[in-house]
């Protein structure tokens, strides 16, 4: 299924989620590209600058340096232009309170990460909804 040319805006610092998440993305041929950030502030200067093309999607880790996710949602909130991008937390952490707090800063979904690729891609799947609201390309 070929999806939109917006990106997918990823906020991760690991390496390692960024290469699964593209390969998973490959596998389920969606055609959008991935948008890297290593952490919240690097994801705001992102957003906040004009030339940048805004993500249809952005999933969102809980542990970085610098500003942590629950940080990044603080600050996305009191953006008008970026809080209406759907947000999936796409975390390790199964802390009750980062949950419940992610949940109150409006994220659209929080989904612990398998450590199995093949669990991980089917978590993609779940999700696959909240790609839909990208634009199709037109041709």
């Amino acid at each position: 299924m070929m999806r939109s040319s917006k990106p997918i805006m990823l906020v991760d610092d690991d390496d390692i989620d960024f290469i699964t998440l593209k390969r998973a993305l490959k596998e389920l041929n969606i055609k959008n590209y991935v948008v890297r950030s290593v952490n919240g502030k690097e994801a705001l200067d992102y957003l906040s600058n004009p030339d940048n093309e805004m993500p249809c999607l952005i999933l969102l880790d809980i542990n970085m340096p610098v500003m942590n996710g629950l940080e990044f949602l603080r600050n996305r909130i009191k953006n008008e232009m970026i809080r209406s991008i759907p947000t999936i937390v796409l975390t390790t952490s199964k802390n009750d309170f980062d949950k419940s707090e992610a949940f109150r800063l409006s994220v659209a979904g929080y989904v612990v990460k398998p450590v199995d690729y093949h669990k991980f891609k089917d978590t993609l799947k779940v999700i696959d909804s909240y790609w839909t609201m990208c634009e199709f390309v037109a041709d």
